[in-house]
């Protein structure tokens, strides 16, 4: 299991969000490097479809989205994670395994991204994590 390298975490804020518009309005676009091993996080009212359409990313899906849900059961945080199988870098059930091991990885990038909204307001710190998996896999016939 990996932890958090601040320094590998690039964040951007979208669309008139920042580190200061504390809000759960948030949506959460994570995405990394193979190469690197750095992590793209983006916040916005919207998720970053620029950050998941590119051509490698429709050739191999491996982003995490995330949202914060307010409902009867109070606080939670949902996490979507989309893998598909890939030309270069496995089956999607290898790289979902990797992924289901790098789940504690996602969960700190995120809340390390949103820091100051955590720091102000502590029922983040007990709301309920979902995860959903969607995978699929490319079929080679």
């Amino acid at each position: 299991m990996s932890h958090l390298i601040p320094e590998k975490l690039h964040i951007r804020y979208l669309l008139g969000v920042s580190p200061e518009t504390l809000a759960l309005l948030g949506l959460y676009t994570l995405t990394h490097s193979d190469a690197s091993g750095d992590l793209y996080l983006a916040v916005g009212p919207d998720y970053d479809h620029k950050q998941i359409s590119g051509l490698y990313m429709r050739l191999m899906r491996d982003e995490v989205l995330s949202e914060w849900k307010n409902d009867q059961d109070g606080l939670s945080i949902h996490v979507y994670w989309h893998v598909s199988g890939g030309l270069a870098f496995g089956m999607a059930s290898w790289r979902e395994s990797i992924f289901r091991n790098e789940m504690p990885l996602v969960l700190e990038a995120i809340c390390y991204g949103d820091r100051k909204l955590f720091a102000q307001d502590t029922r983040l710190d007990d709301g309920k994590t979902w995860v959903h998996f969607q995978v699929s896999q490319v079929n080679r016939d």
